[in-house]
């Protein structure tokens, strides 16, 4: 079902140090940068090989990653995995009973689509579902 890790996301209260760490100590290239609007986030992606880093810095108090940063501090928020076929992974994975959070694809970064599974279903892990656009 799954073709790879795609990415990792990390939650940040200050993307602009974020990026400056992971470019300047860390060694990784900073190839996009998008703000989130409807997920309420400014993100920015770094190439590790042939998968990424996202950082994710929250817009306001409200979103998902705002009540994350909240609760939890900093750090890792969730894994993604790439998919070829996003609708058919959510039809297996429905099928399979797995407890889903978007039954259905919603835009993601770069003209993705993407859709989350819920944390109690991949044993505490917040797990995404990436099929990338076709000029990823």
């Amino acid at each position: 079902m799954f073709d790879a890790i795609d990415h990792v996301g990390v939650a940040v209260s200050d993307l602009e140090a974020a990026v400056a760490f992971h470019r300047d100590v860390l060694g990784m290239v900073l190839v996009h940068r998008e703000t989130l609007a409807e997920q309420g986030v400014r993100a920015a992606l770094l190439d590790v090989g042939d998968s990424h880093v996202e950082l994710l810095e929250p817009l306001g108090g409200d979103g998902a990653v705002a009540r994350f940063l909240a609760r939890r501090g900093p750090g890792l928020h969730h894994v993604a995995y790439r998919v070829s076929d996003i609708e058919a992974a959510l039809a297996s994975l429905s099928a399979a009973g797995t407890r889903l959070i978007d039954a259905r694809p919603r835009d993601g970064i770069r003209g993705s689509r993407v859709a989350f599974m819920h944390p109690s279903a991949t044993g505490g892990v917040l797990t995404e579902l990436v099929q990338p656009s076709d000029h990823h």
